[in-house]
């Protein structure tokens, strides 16, 4: 979720989207159009669950603004998504608990409402079995670990309601863990937090380094017998964010099999956005969530309506640089030349990120399939791109749950 830019869409609440105004891209090649359509595509991290709990969303339906809906997943081939179960950094302990154990079961009611579309998953065969049924696979990631409640046993409850990953931190650091965007309290990860990551690999709980510190995440990647993943961040070589990777990064993550998951947030995959956007606050990162938070009393609707009209506004004065959705594709080629093209997937952070121009919403997902195609990228390469990789993960981390369980 995106949390640097607070005046462009919803800084990292609801994120309520501009409206989409083009359709999905006629110029895409038949062939590539097939490729993707028979593939399984897998997003990563979707803020859509937020969305949820607004009277005026129906995820059955199409709605006019927004990035994800079951109408739209179907006319853009998304047919695996991971919802992301998120709250306020600052909120801990039992509320913190309480407020993603409502998203949970909000997310569980509505597969059971749709369940002629959906049906959940916990496994990559879980996911491939729901594509060969045709129905689109719900998976679940808790993000930011101050969802715990400081208490490890959150770990093993989370695992049994069916969430597949846990971001170590989010925002701001939290009880165990260092945040890529606060001031480090740990030096990275505390000799608790190094149980939390031995426990979410017993529990098959996928370890997420998306948010964490550098030295959260080399850290995470010393203790953890599973492959990492980053669920939606991009490549600090292209956009110098520390919500982004760094090469070296990136190579440590590919070495022990892990995948970094492309984030489409403008102020990641592109430099002259963020410098502008930041040239515009004058603000460090807390001071614009705080402010913006302020000014809207922490109503979550006003956050992301005011943050999305003032976006709109900056972009049309030409105060912020429009960005291309083709930059997705210059991340995700960045990461095949440096590493191969197994460790790179997706991760949108749609409906809770500003989208470049032409990935409006996840109809527009097979421009990304027929801009590899273009590249010269084979059919087997795009297809572990769109998620062939990240099932490949979800199964090493799987047999390393049954090894350790084993053990015991």
């Amino acid at each position: 979720m995106r949390v640097l830019r607070l005046s462009a869409a919803a800084v990292c609440l609801f994120a309520l989207s501009l409206p989409t105004r083009s359709s999905p891209g006629d110029d895409v090649s038949e062939r590539a159009r097939k490729l993707h359509f028979s593939s399984i595509v897998l997003d990563t991290h979707d803020d859509t669950t937020q969305r949820l709990f607004s009277k005026d969303f129906d995820l059955g339906k199409r709605n006019p603004d927004g990035h994800v809906d079951i109408p739209r997943m179907r006319e853009g081939g998304m047919n695996a998504i991971f919802f992301s179960i998120w709250i306020d950094g600052r909120t801990l302990g039992p509320p913190a608990i309480q407020k993603a154990l409502d998203q949970i079961d909000a997310v569980q009611q509505n597969v059971r409402k749709y369940s002629k579309d959906l049906v959940a998953a916990r496994t990559a065969e879980d996911v491939r079995r729901a594509h060969a049924q045709g129905k689109i696979a719900v998976l679940m990631g808790v993000e930011g670990g101050h969802m715990i409640g400081n208490d490890i046993r959150m770990v093993r409850i989370f695992s049994r309601l069916g969430v597949g990953y846990m971001t170590l931190s989010h925002f701001y650091n939290d009880e165990w863990a260092d945040s890529s965007t606060d001031k480090p309290a740990h030096n990275g990860l505390t000799d608790y937090g190094k149980e939390i990551v031995r426990e979410m690999n017993k529990q098959n709980v996928l370890v997420d380094i998306s948010h964490v510190s550098d030295k959260t995440f080399y850290d995470a990647l010393e203790v953890s017998k599973a492959p990492l993943i980053a669920s939606h961040s991009s490549c600090r070589a292209i956009c110098n964010h520390p919500r982004d990777m760094t090469d070296d990064m990136i190579e440590a993550l590919a070495a022990k099999g892990g995948v970094i998951q492309i984030n489409y947030e403008k102020s990641f995959i592109d430099q002259a956005y963020k410098d502008a956007s930041e040239k515009l606050t004058g603000k460090d990162v807390v001071a614009q969530f705080d402010q913006i938070v302020k000014d809207c009393n922490g109503d979550q609707e006003c956050i992301g309506r005011k943050a999305t009209a003032r976006e709109k506004q900056e972009t049309a004065e030409g105060k912020l640089p429009r960005v291309s959705w083709e930059r997705i594709i210059d991340h995700i080629d960045h990461v095949v030349k440096l590493v191969g093209a197994d460790h790179v997937g997706l991760g949108s952070d749609f409906d809770g990120a500003g989208m470049p121009e032409g990935m409006d919403d996840c109809r527009h997902l097979p421009q990304i399939t027929d801009a590899l195609m273009r590249k010269g990228y084979s059919d087997a390469d795009i297809r572990k791109i769109l998620g062939g990789n990240i099932l490949r993960v979800m199964e090493q981390a799987e047999k390393v749950s049954r090894e350790l369980q084993a053990q015991n």
